[in-house]
């Protein structure tokens, strides 16, 4: 057995040397070494060896074991070494080459819009709010001077998560909280960006979601030639200096009283065109003094103070403001129509 087993290591040894590919050395590791192999196949024999050849006979089979498998795994490293040295020069890197320049993106449109209307009322002393979009009823409308049953409320069709919980249909719910963490000091100038919703059906003046700015100021002796000369200032910044307002009366529950906000339409300045269906005019905004009962609401004694209001929505001023055509491109991912404000 001893012969037989000198035999097969100097036979694994010479076809081994022989090897030349891994698929190849996997198969002689089996021939030779598997379970079915030609050295447990001798091994096998051991057991009518004599006690005193059996120690002598394996010892000397995991010596061939040794040997093959030795054998065996430098074939292994060779292979491996050589495998990365090929991956290494089909992968290498010309570091002389000019690098790639990466693609530069830009500002979303509505961003942009966000901030440049931002921009315009910290010019003007603003300071800027920011509040939950999950609303409790009470916030987004009890204090604002919408009881449960007032009909003012199917103005705004709600996404109800609970009797009491909402998704917001308006940022003036921030305005509450702040007024109410002021306890009662003025004065009070801020601007509430931030997403609303609104159960509409998607088209190209209407989005179940959209952006709106609100802007607050209170403080005593707060007029609406007050309110007045501020959204003149914006338009002016936003659309150009030639730009003039007009305020037409309105009704909002939480202002008394209250005006919707028109401009002179971008596209004509005035003249009358297709865009302002020959009026000269464009609404843009609501407005109004802030009603005495949100006042109290918000801690406020209505009979020393006063204030304004005034909301708008984004979409509606970028779409103007760059004469786009259905506020859906806004959330459509459409590169081709975000590259042209790559630059703005």
């Amino acid at each position: 057995m001893k012969e037989r087993l000198e035999a097969l290591k100097n036979e694994a040894l010479a076809q081994l040397q022989e090897v030349d590919s891994p698929e190849t050395l996997n198969d002689l590791r089996v021939k030779y070494l598997g379970k079915k192999g030609a050295l447990t196949e001798i091994l096998r024999g051991m057991g009518s060896l004599s006690a005193e050849e059996r120690p002598v006979i394996g010892q000397v089979g995991n010596e061939v074991r040794a040997a093959i498998e030795s054998v065996i795994e430098a074939k292994q490293n060779a292979f491996q070494k050589a495998e990365t040295e090929k991956r290494l020069q089909a992968e290498k890197v010309d570091v002389t080459l000019p690098g790639r320049p990466m693609a530069q993106g830009g500002v979303h449109p509505l961003n942009k819009v966000i901030q440049d209307i931002e921009e315009i009322f910290i010019g003007m002393g603003y300071n800027i709010s920011e509040g939950p979009e999950v609303e409790t009823d009470y916030f987004n409308f009890e204090a604002l001077n919408l009881p449960k049953d007032h009909p003012a409320r199917d103005m705004q069709d709600t996404f109800y998560i609970t009797e009491e919980l909402l998704m917001r249909t308006q940022t003036s719910p921030v305005q509450m909280r702040t007024m109410q963490s002021m306890n009662g000091e003025s004065p009070v100038k801020i601007i509430c960006p931030g997403k609303v919703y609104r159960r509409d059906d998607d088209d190209a003046t209407h989005s179940f979601q959209f952006n709106q700015i609100e802007g607050l100021v209170i403080g005593e002796n707060i007029r609406m030639s007050d309110l007045k000369g501020t959204l003149q200032q914006f338009v002016q910044e936003m659309f150009g200096p030639s730009t003039q307002i007009r305020l037409r009366p309105s009704f909002f529950p939480f202002t008394e009283p209250s005006a919707e906000v028109d401009v002179t339409c971008v596209k004509c300045g005035g003249s009358g065109c297709r865009m302002c269906k020959q009026t000269g005019w464009l609404e843009i905004l609501g407005c109004g003094m802030v009603h005495p009962k949100v006042l109290e609401a918000g801690g406020y004694d209505s009979e020393k103070y006063t204030g304004f209001a005034f909301g708008m929505g984004v979409e509606r001023i970028a779409i103007l403001k760059y004469g786009i055509d259905d506020i859906r491109h806004f959330y459509n991912s459409d590169m081709a129509f975000l590259k042209q404000f790559s630059r703005i």
